[in-house]
């Protein structure tokens, strides 16, 4: 991708941390009370949104374009504040932080096996999975905080995805034509298997929030078809060039 295209981006991540920082924090003295099923999903998120982000901060910076590695490190202090507002709430609640999590370890380590490409796909699951989570969050409980706490971080996420599809679309479309399906299909295939183990890793607190299992998982998945159509969609000169 040209250097430049990924300029409107930064812009938007600088607008929104403009508007995140006149908006203030949510009201932590409010305090959260929410089911123990329910807080250990939280925390076992938390600590999937937390870290650096160095390594795809360094990858992003070896692809040539200082606008999309921008976007990335604005992308990174989001991602950070996701974790910061997670830890909050947990205190918030009376609830500890988790030191780490088998599958948060398992992610990282997936993430850092080759360059780019892979990074995002991988970062990619974890994105689409959250989106159906945090809208569990936001909607499932009627706890004030958690819903606030909640909804910020959708609205951001709802963001990241399509800001991750347009750099793996660009991505995408270097693999030689007949890879690029079948990648995205593997993708898939493991989104499906990741999303099936939230679903059970999660379950009672998936319940208690009014989704189950079966429908988390027929939710992401379905979600899923709108990412593989963004990055294997032709690009401008292709359609024109098309009869």
């Amino acid at each position: 991708m040209s250097t430049g295209e990924f300029a409107k981006w930064t812009r938007r991540f600088e607008d929104e941390r403009e508007r995140r920082n006149a908006e203030g924090d949510p009201e932590w003295a409010l305090g959260a009370t929410l089911h123990p099923s329910v807080w250990a999903g939280i925390q076992r998120f938390q600590v999937g949104e937390d870290g650096d982000g160095a390594n795809l901060s360094r990858k992003a910076d070896q692809a040539g374009d200082p606008d999309y590695a921008d976007a990335v490190r604005l992308f990174i202090a989001e991602e950070q504040n996701h974790a910061r507002l997670l830890a909050r709430l947990l205190a918030a609640g009376g609830v500890p932080k988790l030191a780490g999590h088998w599958s948060d370890t398992v992610f990282v380590r997936l993430r850092r096996l080759m360059g780019l490409r892979t990074e995002l796909l991988v970062l990619m699951i974890a994105e689409v999975v959250a989106l159906r989570y945090y809208r569990a969050l936001r909607d499932g409980t009627d706890d004030p905080l958690t819903t606030d706490v909640a909804a910020r971080i959708l609205a951001d996420e709802e963001r990241h995805v399509p800001f991750h599809c347009e750099r793996l679309h660009a991505s995408v479309a270097e693999l030689p034509r007949l890879m690029r399906g079948p990648t995205m299909a593997l993708w898939r295939l493991l989104l499906l298997a990741v999303s099936a183990t939230v679903a059970v890793d999660h379950g009672p607190a998936l319940r208690r929030l009014g989704v189950g299992r079966r429908r988390f998982l027929a939710d992401v998945m379905a979600s899923s078809r709108d990412v593989v159509s963004a990055v294997l969609a032709p690009r401008p000169a292709q359609r024109a060039s098309t009869p």
